[in-house]
C-alpha cells in the first residue's frame, strides 16, 4: 500500500468512524466515556504530583541541601500499636532549650523550633472553625519555602514577650478579609485576640495541611497564651555555609546526648532525619498514590476498550456485504484490517481528547481549591494519547482481523 492509498484510507476510517458513532450513539458515548475518565484521572493526578513536586523542591531549595531535621518520632510510616512497637511514643519531648544549645554550636548556622496545632479563628462575624496553627521561633523564614507580603515575620522580642501577634496565609485572608486589607487587623484565636503583622504565601507542600487555611504566630505565644502542647516540637537545623552535613549532624547529636544525659551505649531517644529520608517517606507514599490511579486509569481504559469491541463488532456485522464487495474488487486483508484499525483508534482518540480538555479543567480547579502549583506535563499528554491509541489498537485487533478474514463469497451472500 502506497503513501496515497494509506492517507485514503485513513481518511476513510476516521469518516466511517464518525459515521457509525452516529448511528450507535449510545455504545460510542460509552466507549468515549470510558476512554475519557481514564485520560481524565491520568491528567489530573499527574499535574497534581508535578505541582507537589515542585512545591516539595521550592521548600527543600529554601531550606538549603545540607539542613537536617530532629524530631521526637521518626521519619516513617509506622505501623503503631503502642509501646511495644513503638518505643519512641516514650521518648521525652524535645526542648527550646535544646534548641539553644545546638544553635550555640560553631558549625550549626540556625536552628527553628516548631510546633502545630489548630484553633478556630474569628474575625467580626466570619469563623472558620479548624484553621492550622504553627507556632515557630524567630528565624523561621530562614528555613521555609514561603514569602511574607505585605507585612512582616514577628521579632525576638515579639517572640520573648509572647505577644499576641500572627501571620495569615492566602486561604485565611482571602476567607475573613475577602481580599482585602489583612495588616493591623485584629483577629481571635480560640478566643483570644493577636493582631495581623503579614501575610504569608507559602510554597505548596505534600506536607502541610494547608486547604483549612494556616496561621503562624511565635513559639512562645502558643505556650504561653494558647496553652499548645509542645510534647510533638521539633527542629530544623541549618548549618552554616561550607559545613557538612555529616559533620554538622554529629555535633549536634553529640549536644543532644549530652543534655539528656545518654551514656555510651544508650540508643538515641530522638530523632536525626535528612532531606533524603523525608524524600524517600514522600517517594513512598506516592508510589501508592500511582498505582491507585494507574488501577483507576486502567479501569476506565478497560471499560473504554469493551466498548470498542462492542461497537466494532457490530460495525463488521452491519458492513459484512461492503467487506465482500470490496474483496472482490480486490481490497486485501491488510487494507481491511487498516481501516477496522482505524475506526477503533478514531473512537479512542475522540476519548482521549475529551479526557485531555476535560483533566485541563481538572487541573485548574485543582489550582483554585488548593495551594498546589498543579500544571500537566508533556509526559502525562503524550503518555494519555499513546494509551487511548494502544487501546483502540489492541481491542479494536480483535473485530479488524474478524472483518479481514471474512470470505469474499460468503460475505456477498450475507442479508
Amino acid at each position: 500500500m502506497g503513501f496515497r492509498e494509506r492517507v485514503s484510507a485513513l481518511a476513510e476510517g476516521v469518516f466511517i468512524a464518525f459515521d457509525a458513532m452516529r448511528q450507535n450513539k449510545v455504545r460510542a458515548a460509552l466507549t468515549i466515556a470510558g476512554i475519557a475518565i481514564g485520560v481524565i484521572v491520568v491528567t489530573a493526578m499527574s499535574a497534581a504530583v508535578h505541582g507537589i513536586n515542585a512545591g516539595v523542591e521550592e521548600a527543600f531549595a529554601a531550606a538549603g541541601p545540607t539542613t537536617f531535621y530532629v524530631t521526637k518520632w521518626p521519619i516513617a510510616i509506622n505501623n503503631c500499636n503502642g509501646p511495644e512497637t513503638c518505643p519512641w511514643i516514650r521518648f521525652p519531648p524535645l526542648r527550646v532549650e535544646e534548641a539553644a544549645q545546638v544553635a550555640r554550636l560553631p558549625t550549626i548556622k540556625a536552628v527553628t523550633a516548631h510546633v502545630n496545632s489548630s484553633a478556630a479563628v474569628k474575625y467580626k462575624d466570619r469563623t472558620l472553625p479548624g484553621a492550622q496553627l504553627e507556632a515557630y521561633t524567630p528565624g523561621w523564614t530562614d528555613v521555609d519555602g514561603g514569602s511574607i507580603s505585605p507585612g512582616r515575620s514577628f521579632t525576638d522580642a515579639e517572640n520573648a514577650d509572647g505577644a499576641q501577634v500572627a501571620l495569615v496565609d492566602d486561604k485565611i485572608a482571602e476567607r475573613l478579609f475577602a481580599g482585602g486589607d489583612a495588616l493591623d487587623k485584629t483577629i481571635a484565636l480560640d478566643g483570644r485576640p493577636f493582631r495581623v503583622i503579614g501575610v504569608y504565601h507559602e510554597s505548596a507542600s505534600f506536607f502541610d495541611n494547608s486547604s483549612r487555611g494556616r496561621v503562624v504566630i511565635p513559639f512562645e505565644t502558643a505556650r504561653r497564651r494558647l496553652s499548645t502542647n509542645v510534647r510533638w516540637l521539633d527542629l530544623t537545623v541549618k548549618p552554616r555555609d561550607g559545613v557538612p552535613q555529616d559533620e554538622a549532624m554529629d555535633d549536634a547529636v553529640t549536644v543532644l546526648r549530652t543534655v539528656r544525659g545518654l551514656r555510651p551505649g544508650q540508643a538515641d531517644n530522638f530523632f536525626v532525619s535528612t532531606q533524603e529520608k523525608v524524600m524517600e517517606l514522600y517517594n513512598s507514599i506516592f508510589q501508592t498514590f500511582f498505582l491507585v490511579m494507574i488501577a483507576l486509569s486502567a479501569i476506565g481504559l478497560l471499560v473504554g476498550g469493551v466498548g470498542v469491541v462492542a461497537i466494532m463488532m457490530i460495525s463488521v456485522t452491519e458492513r459484512t456485504r461492503e467487506i465482500g464487495v470490496r474483496k472482490a474488487l480486490g481490497a486485501t486483508r491488510r487494507i481491511i484490517l487498516w481501516q477496522f484499525l482505524v475506526e477503533a483508534v478514531t473512537l479512542t482518540g475522540i476519548g482521549a481528547v475529551i479526557g485531555l480538555l476535560l483533566g485541563g479543567g481538572a487541573t485548574g480547579l485543582v489550582r483554585l481549591a488548593l495551594p498546589i502549583k498543579a500544571s500537566i506535563p508533556p509526559f502525562a499528554i503524550v503518555a494519555a494519547l499513546a494509551a487511548s491509541c494502544l487501546t483502540g489498537i489492541l481491542f479494536g485487533m480483535i473485530p479488524a482481523l474478524r472483518a479481514s478474514r471474512l470470505d469474499p463469497v460468503e460475505a456477498l451472500r450475507y442479508e
